[in-house]
């Protein structure tokens, strides 16, 4: 001992001991005593439940679906308890006990539980892995509140149905007079059945949200709840403002100022802040607030019951998760529509592909269609000026970028309004076209893209299959050009048109970003698809008449059609249309003098349906050509990529190779088993069959700073194909595979996607 130590001793002031706590002793709970937990852990092959001992102290708390802490491996995680049990197949001595309850508060319900599990089910992913994008963080604070709230928020929503009165009176009447289809619409929302409904919106402006929130309120009238899915942030403004139009308020704090939320509709996103979007979650979650808008994460909303599940514009690439197992929207919704017994609607200007499919097949498909005396009324004179047209009309600007015809129609508007120029996104890219007919050169055998390789014969991007002695489809021509699609410089080149006019340019790619609103007078905006912005009427002067009442662009023109021809992915006329009909549905109808204008060559079918305003012509042409190609929505499918070992693996272990999974097999059957309609099946004689892998194609290496990334030399992508009746046993199987991999530790990049929007 030191001088110090022993002089402290003497003068009894040394520091005593302190004594180690003998922890408190757990006892099992008399009754359940086994939590079977799912813990936040997103590796695949630990996506199940692991039990844990309850303690009999904690045992009233921890109920299914509160959130919980628990000890896994040497390390402290949180989890959800999934379900009570009394027996655990693992031995008593490698069980521990839950380390705490955070929360008494119920989560996840039963049904949510089950919804999110059938999710995991259907993408290959776990329960994990939804959990991460569903439920948000924690917030103690709300927690707190939520004690004190949760009464006043639910004799609000016990209020709503009283205050709605009747919607029909609002809204039915003109959706009735508008769409065929209507009285099946509301019989379905009464009902307690699914039903899969179709809805082609007509144009105007938020026309499409007026008409789906009479839906949801009348959903919310009948007891029911509804979850509305849409593209982006500028969508849930225009649906808020629509709800609102009925009586419904934005679930907010009261204008007391004492922190009391209240409200009707709670907006879910993933960017939102953690409290703000807890408070929401919690609000759907205890039924205080039942209906729920907001963009892809909105499809998790915690509803109950036959709810009303809506998305609009249902082939947009927003609705695709970016996180393992890469959830779609548009399936999320449908899923849980059939499993509630609710209703699903699909809404929209143009309809999708899997929509078509859908209606083709499905016996009780319900679909909402402007009538023709209608659509003649409400949709502006459109008019396809291509180079055939242009001939016709002696157009001496024939080969420019903006034709004399189309000048002279912007002239002419922008004397009584605003002037819509919708132009290409920026950005360049090299693709192959026939010389002759200019069409894009498609696979022979899949019909593909086709890529330029530098020293070979083209090669088509979905199968790698070598283009020799290819021949265009549409004309014959046996010769292919390189086309760049170049849309820089394109502001530049309209501002110079017209001169004297003011112009305003609306894009995410400029310092001011997109521009919400422009005044109702003259002037010529120009915007890429999504910037679009919504005209306001001008105030009229002090003591005189409005400068401009117009609430809508006196004509819209679409410039560079051209460029639909050379897009890449499976879903491009699509997605084309849908930016188009946007665009368009802004402007004014032929009745007051609108007009639409596109402008260059562009498909045909694609062209018809924006002109006549029947989305239907192109979806049925879709359907048709994929049926021939054999790809989705006519079947199921997978995109699988990664190392090129790993991928070749994989697709062994799944059977896609030389497995029963090797050779796609389809007939009537199997496209009616899944849709419920069997009528016709047996129809043809033999099966057709077809290769169910294509690829894999080599994906382009990633780039750093000035060099290749490491371990992204050789990543290859191929797409696998099953019918539909097996899509269920592909994620299976491609979620064993993944699992096998991981576990392994084997080397590689491994992953896959159900479904995928692009087969690229």
């Amino acid at each position: 001992m030191n001088n110090r130590a022993e002089q402290l001793a003497l003068d009894g002031l040394a520091p005593r001991k302190r004594r180690r706590r003998t922890p408190a002793e757990k006892i099992p709970a008399a009754r359940m005593p086994i939590a079977r937990v799912m813990i936040d852990v997103q590796a695949t092959h630990l996506g199940r439940t692991f039990d844990y001992l309850v303690d009999e102290k904690s045992s009233e708390a921890a109920q299914p679906g509160v959130r919980v802490r628990v000890r896994f491996g040497h390390k402290l995680l949180d989890g959800f308890i999934w379900e009570r049990a009394e027996h655990s197949d693992t031995p008593s001595s490698s069980l521990r006990f839950l380390e705490r309850v955070i929360s008494p508060r119920v989560v996840l319900s039963k049904r949510m539980r089950e919804d999110v599990t059938r999710i995991a089910d259907m993408f290959g992913g776990t329960v994990a892995n939804i959990l991460r994008v569903a439920v948000p963080p924690r917030s103690a604070k709300v927690d707190r509140e939520y004690v004190a709230g949760d009464k006043s928020l639910k004799r609000r929503s016990e209020e709503l149905s009283a205050m709605l009165a009747d919607p029909d009176l609002k809204g039915f009447a003109r959706i009735e007079s508008s769409y065929a289809g209507a009285r099946e619409l509301r019989d379905a929302l009464n009902s307690k059945t699914y039903a899969n409904v179709v809805w082609d919106n007509l144009p105007g402006p938020r026309l499409w949200a007026k008409d789906l929130a009479w839906a949801v309120a009348h959903a919310l009238m009948i007891g029911r709840s509804a979850v509305v899915v849409l593209p982006d942030m500028r969508h849930v403004a225009d649906m808020a403002r629509s709800l609102a139009a009925y009586g419904l308020k934005p679930f907010a704090p009261s204008a007391a100022g004492n922190g009391v939320w209240s409200g009707d509709v709670a907006t879910l996103e993933a960017s939102m802040p953690p409290e703000l979007r807890y408070r929401s979650y919690m609000a759907v979650a205890t039924g205080a607030v039942r209906c729920v808008i907001g963009v892809r994460a909105a499809m998790y909303a915690p509803v109950e019951g036959p709810a009303l599940f809506a998305i609009v514009d249902d082939s947009a690439y927003q609705n695709a998760d970016g996180l393992m197992p890469y959830a779609n929207a548009r399936d999320v919704l449908q899923l849980r529509a059939g499993e509630h017994g609710g209703v699903f609607i699909a809404a929209g200007h143009a309809r999708s592909p899997l929509s078509q499919w859908q209606v083709e097949h499905e016996r009780h498909a319900i679909q909402l269609h402007a009538l023709s005396a209608v659509a003649k009324d409400a949709t502006p004179w459109t008019r396809w000026l291509n180079r055939e047209e242009l001939s016709r009309l002696a157009d001496p600007a024939i080969g420019a970028r903006v034709p004399h015809t189309a000048v002279s129609v912007i002239n002419r508007a922008l004397k009584t309004g605003p002037v819509l120029l919708s132009v290409p996104y920026r950005g360049s890219g090299t693709v192959l076209a026939c010389a002759k007919c200019r069409r894009q050169a498609r696979c022979s055998r899949c019909a593909g893209p086709l890529l330029q390789m530098p020293d070979s014969a083209a090669q088509c991007r979905w199968c790698g299959y070598a283009a020799v002695h290819w021949t265009c489809r549409e004309c014959g021509c046996d010769r292919m050009r390189a086309v760049r699609v170049d849309a820089e410089g394109t502001l530049r080149e309209l501002q110079g048109l017209f001169h004297g006019v003011p112009i305003m340019v609306s894009t995410p790619n400029q310092p001011r970003g997109i521009i919400e609103d422009v005044a109702g007078k003259p002037q010529i905006v120009i915007a890429t698809p999504g910037a679009e912005p919504r005209v306001v009427p001008m105030r009229p002067a002090p003591g005189g008449e409005a400068a401009g009442l117009s609430s809508t662009y006196q004509a819209v023109v679409i410039l560079d059609a051209w460029t639909s021809l050379y897009a890449l992915g499976i879903d491009a006329r699509i997605d084309a249309l849908t930016a188009w009909m946007r665009a368009a549905a802004l402007c004014a109808p032929r009745t007051r003098g609108g007009q639409v204008l596109l402008v260059g060559e562009a498909d045909p079918a694609l062209a018809h349906s924006l002109v006549v305003w029947d989305p239907r012509i192109l979806a049925a042409r879709e359907v048709e050509e994929r049926e021939e190609t054999v790809l989705p929505p006519t079947v199921g499918a997978a995109s699988v990529w990664g190392d090129r070992r790993a991928v070749m693996t994989a697709l062994d272990r799944i059977g896609a190779l030389t497995g029963d999974l090797a050779v796609l097999k389809i007939d009537d059957t199997d496209r009616a088993d899944d849709v419920g309609d069997t009528d016709d099946a047996g129809d043809t004689d033999e099966d057709m069959e077809w290769p169910a892998v294509l690829g894999p194609v080599p994906i382009a290496p990633e780039l750093g700073l000035n060099r290749t990334l490491e371990g992204s030399q050789d990543r290859v992508r191929a797409i696998v194909r099953v019918p539909w009746r097996r899509s269920a046993e592909l994620a299976k199987r491609l979620r064993v595979a993944v699992c096998t991999h991981v576990a392994g530790r084997e080397p590689g990049e491994l992953r896959f996607k159900i479904n995928p929007k692009d087969v690229l």
